[in-house]
């Protein structure tokens, strides 16, 4: 059976309470009415016993029986009355009346012995009296009838002073065919309102609830759709494009079909976010949807997946050449120029293309092959490339985790970064450390920096990476800020870090954000680096040295910076190569001495790196090494273990020493 409704199931539970409800109130008010209708019997009884017992004198009652006038006298009165059915009055003992206003009747039964003995002792009862128990000559149109029997007192209380004394019962039996009628008449008529007005309330309550429960479902319905759809674009997101691909996939299996899969990424988007701002960018991405929409058919979907990356499904396709030629049809979509605010931008993107069942046969490795694909042709400047893993020089697993790459950046538990000190060699004390960046693969575990940094460099990923580590230390600086701990911290820097036109503006916003001053924040870059573009890299190094932090240039020694350059940039540390010093013992002793004094005659700290031998460090400190970093003192750490580390050495901030030694 199907389930009722919830407005049903309201309905007919409602209708039910209701319906009890009402029954309850008119059988409630239709017993109150009836009270009230004997209760105004007896008074009006009362009240004829009250007046006739005025022409009857104590004496008579003790006789036992009337005088002829007397008799006649309660006649004429008991006449006048229409509902007085009949009146009889009892003396206190005795089985006769002493006054019966009806013929007697031979099988008349008479006054209820228990009614009587009441009577007898003062109190004043009624009960309704059926039709049978009257005279026969009585019983003709009176249909209801109220019996009420009640104490009769003396006249003559006053004249002794004390409580007036029962003379004998009065037995009043009143016609109450017209306060039936009237009562049964009351009765029904709140029975039709107490009708009318529950149908009007569970119309009203009804109403409000298949309102609300309409309300409720569109309300539920609108949340499900949003939930599918993107906020900013109305596009499907990344949820609803799995399911179409879920059901494309499954239906090209059954019936031997292809499924088209495209990712497109806009290039150079965070160069357009960072120099127009994140509603021009928005503006954009509206539109880039806009356009994407016009072009596929009906049957396809067009989603984004996050940020600039959108999707194009198409759910059938005759093969390669047939998604080939639509992906191309997108890239000639994006030749015609983007109006934003007025201003007018020329925009490309970078197409990845894989199809069922050719290049994947599950939905996420399709997924997956796309974004490997579409980061080729980003590296490659291609436009757009096809996955194929025969012409891929690179290993299938190191392609793929470009995309985990991608993944992990926008999840809050992969990436963190781990601490190496870099401590003083005359000391023996720390004093900064330099920031490396971890990746804990979900499914590979940790992976080397060596593996996923050189990949991150060859895509637009490292912008977002480095954005991340900043963000990673500058909030371990903050907490330690907090705590009474204050250290430098070297992050890295790539060639495409510095190609960034609003680099020093974006570290600027960093620091402002966590409230970290310039000067706790030194940035590491490579020979190569700089020596990709010299004078755009030294005109970058000194607006970021301009706002307090240092600059440290790594691996010197293996790079072809002249000593021309290395006085012109603004370079407070010198980072001898550990290659040099893990092969002093072979004649790289004098190489060392001399890029030593070389970073001093430029005012500069020289720092040896890949320290791993007490003997290396001394001949390291008496050829004037000024600052060594290796494992001979820590590996890189993560945060939570820099106290026993910290407590061993010393640093030479004597307010991190005391803070960290509190805390450890």
């Amino acid at each position: 059976m199907r389930r009722m409704s919830f407005t049903a199931r309201f309905a007919v539970v409602s209708l039910l309470a209701l319906a009890v409800l009402g029954a309850a109130l008119v059988a409630a008010m239709a017993q109150l009415i009836k009270q009230q209708a004997t209760d105004d019997a007896v008074r009006t009884a009362q009240a004829y016993v009250t007046n006739l017992g005025t022409r009857l004198t104590d004496q008579m009652w003790q006789d036992g029986g009337l005088p002829v006038g007397a008799s006649r006298n309660l006649n004429s009165a008991i006449g006048s009355q229409d509902d007085l059915v009949r009146l009889r009055l009892w003396p206190m003992s005795g089985d006769q009346p002493i006054y019966d206003s009806a013929i007697a009747d031979p099988d008349d039964p008479g006054v209820d012995p228990y009614l009587r003995g009441l009577a007898d002792r003062g109190q004043t009862v009624s009960r309704p009296m059926p039709v049978e128990e009257l005279p026969t000559t009585l019983r003709d149109g009176n249909g209801d009838t109220l019996q009420v029997v009640m104490p009769v007192r003396q006249q003559s209380w006053f004249l002794y002073g004390a409580e007036p004394q029962v003379m004998g019962v009065a037995e009043v039996v009143l016609d109450q065919s017209d306060a039936v009628a009237a009562t049964d008449e009351a009765i029904r008529t709140i029975a039709l309102l107490t009708l009318l007005g529950a149908a009007l309330v569970w119309l009203l309550l009804y109403r409000t609830v298949t309102s609300a429960s309409r309300r409720l479902r569109q309300s539920s319905e609108e949340n499900a759709r949003l939930a599918l759809l993107d906020p900013l674009t109305g596009l499907p997101n990344r949820r609803l494009l799995n399911e179409r691909l879920e059901n494309a996939v499954h239906d090209a299996a059954r019936d031997g079909k292809h499924v088209g899969l495209l990712l497109l990424d806009i290039d150079r988007f965070k160069e357009i976010n960072d120099s127009l701002g994140h509603d021009r960018g928005d503006q954009l991405l509206v539109q880039v949807a806009d356009r994407l929409r016009e072009i596929v058919r009906e049957t396809d979907t067009v989603a984004r997946l996050g940020g600039d990356e959108f999707a194009i499904l198409l759910k059938t396709v005759r093969g390669v050449d047939d998604a080939v030629i639509f992906a191309e049809r997108v890239l000639q979509a994006f030749d015609e120029p983007f109006t934003v605010d007025e201003m007018v931008l020329h925009v490309e993107t970078s197409i990845g293309l894989a199809l069922f069942p050719d290049h994947a046969d599950d939905v996420q490795s399709l997924l997956k092959l796309a974004d490997v694909a579409m980061y080729i042709a980003k590296a490659g400047r291609r436009g757009m490339s096809v996955y194929d893993s025969e012409g891929d020089t690179n290993s299938p697993a190191r392609l793929i985790l470009l995309g985990d790459l991608r993944r992990a950046l926008d999840a809050d538990d992969q990436l963190t970064v781990f601490f190496q000190p870099k401590l003083e060699l005359e000391t023996k004390r720390i004093v900064g450390l330099e920031a490396l960046l971890r990746w804990k693969h979900p499914i590979r575990g940790m992976v080397p920096p060596g593996e996923f940094v050189p990949l991150a460099e060859t895509t637009g990923l490292v912008h977002t990476l480095t954005d991340r580590v900043l963000r990673l230390v500058l909030s371990q600086l903050r907490e330690w800020r907090e705590e009474g701990f204050e250290i430098p911290v070297a992050v890295n820097l790539s060639a495409l870090n510095l190609s960034e036109p609003e680099l020093d503006r974006r570290i600027a916003e960093l620091l402002a954000e966590y409230g970290v001053p310039a000067r706790l924040l030194e940035f590491e870059i490579t020979e190569s680096a700089i020596m990709q573009d010299p004078e755009r890299a030294a005109a970058m190094l000194r607006r970021i040295a301009a706002m307090g932090s240092t600059i440290a240039l790594d691996d010197f020694g293996i790079g072809n910076t002249s000593i021309s350059q290395l006085r012109d940039l603004p370079i407070d540390t010198l980072k001898i190569d550990r290659s040099f010093i893990a092969d002093m013992d072979g004649g790289n002793e004098a190489l060392v001495k001399v890029v030593t004094d070389l970073a001093h005659e430029f005012e500069m700290v020289a720092v040896a790196e890949g320290v791993e031998e007490h003997g290396i460090a001394e001949r390291l400190r008496l050829l004037g090494c000024d600052l060594a970093q290796g494992y001979l003192y820590s590996r890189p750490i993560p945060a939570d273990e820099l106290p026993d580390v910290i407590a061993a050495y010393g640093t030479v901030h004597d307010t991190a020493v005391n803070a960290v030694n509190a805390t450890a």
